[in-house]
């Protein structure tokens, strides 16, 4: 076939099938550039702001309204926040004319960080559990560090009492200080020329029977030292129990008949010879010397023998084995100006003699005087010392 007739004819069925091929493959490639497009394009339109919205200020933000309601978290329960412990109890104080911080206590432990008021014009009379007990100076219900902590919910408010100094003084209290030494489970006692230092535990226990149950006030040293100075007023019905040497009778029979009775009391402890801890709670261990309980040159106690330095020197090491500076008992009862100067450069505030009497307002601090205790005397013996 010509040329001619070929072009008169069009185009050929090849280059038909060309063409459309090329259509569909337009076709298609336009759909998905459409399909891309609003994908891109409809989160956009749905994310952009409309004029309005651009254009709003921000809200303000809201300021918290106070809470009519809501009241400052007390003293006590600011102490109690800074710890953990279960057991540790805040003591708040009341009364007139007290001003004093809470402090914090361990229950199952003595009270040890009661203050001690003062108020021109008048005397302080203790701490009490209640108001009322406060107003009557119930004795049973005052308060000090012969006392284990005891609270509610953690917390305790304890009430400050006052009297007048007249009236302290008109009170005329004298306060025994009980001397004890040895025991013995011995009724018929021991034998030897020591026989009369070894108290029978039954008399003991008797003993502290009586003052558990009589209605009795043990003072620590502290408010003893306070007594003595005309600070605070301890009524007649007070007493102080004390043991010297910590032998190995005191700590076997003794020291569980005071933790029975739950009575303070007070250990003289040589400390070269033994430092073993305290029994109990109730058994407060101060100072019988370091090494100075044996005898001198002249046959009497070192505490007479040595100048006051070498007597200061020896309380310290005492003191630092203890842990404590408060009272000391003299060995043998032996004493003199040498030795008060050298129990006061020691930094200890009082010393217990051997002799008989009561502490008064107004006794020498480094002359104690005592209600010694011998084998043999039992409670009557013991009322006639202390009522």
């Amino acid at each position: 076939m010509s040329e001619s007739r070929r072009q008169r004819r069009g185009p050929s069925l090849r280059a038909r099938r060309r063409r459309r091929l090329f259509a569909v493959l337009a076709s298609a490639a336009a759909m998905v550039l459409l399909v891309v497009g609003a994908f891109v394009w409809v989160p956009t339109l749905m994310q952009s702001p409309t004029p309005a919205a651009a254009s709003a200020p921000a809200s303000p933000v809201a300021t918290p309204t106070p809470d009519p309601e809501f009241t400052p978290r007390s003293d006590a329960e600011l102490l109690l926040a800074r710890v953990d412990d279960p057991n540790v109890c805040a003591v708040s104080f009341a009364g007139d004319g007290i001003s004093d911080t809470p402090v914090l206590e361990t229950q199952g432990t003595l009270y040890a960080h009661l203050p001690s008021p003062a108020r021109e014009g008048a005397v302080f009379a203790g701490w009490y559990t209640t108001p009322a007990d406060a107003a009557a100076f119930t004795i049973t219900q005052r308060v000090n560090g012969s006392r284990a902590v005891a609270c509610t919910d953690r917390q305790i408010t304890l009430t400050g009492a006052w009297k007048s100094p007249e009236e302290n003084v008109a009170e005329k209290a004298k306060v025994p200080i009980l001397m004890y030494h040895q025991f013995t489970t011995k009724p018929e006692g021991e034998s030897g020329w020591l026989r009369g230092n070894y108290a029978f535990i039954g008399d003991f226990d008797a003993q502290m029977n009586h003052i558990a149950t009589g209605g009795f006030y043990l003072p620590t040293w502290r408010e003893l030292g306070d007594f003595i100075d005309g600070k605070l007023y301890l009524p007649n019905h007070s007493v102080i129990i004390t043991d010297d040497d910590a032998d190995q009778t005191w700590f076997d029979l003794a020291a569980p008949v005071v933790d029975k009775y739950k009575l303070l009391t007070t250990s003289f402890m040589i400390t070269a010879y033994r430092q073993d801890p305290a029994p109990n709670i109730y058994v407060l261990q101060r100072s019988h010397t370091h090494d100075m309980h044996k005898a001198g040159a002249n046959g009497k106690g070192e505490m007479v023998n040595l100048p006051a330095d070498q007597i200061a020197a020896d309380l310290e090491t005492s003191a630092s084995v203890l842990g404590v500076k408060e009272v000391i008992a003299y060995p043998f009862g032996h004493f003199n100006d040498t030795s008060k100067k050298g129990v006061a450069q020691a930094g200890f505030e009082m010393a217990r003699t051997i002799e008989p009497g009561y502490v008064s307002i107004g006794t020498d601090k480094l002359a104690l005087p005592v209600q010694r205790i011998n084998y043999g005397m039992g409670v009557d013996a013991l009322i006639g010392m202390i009522g």
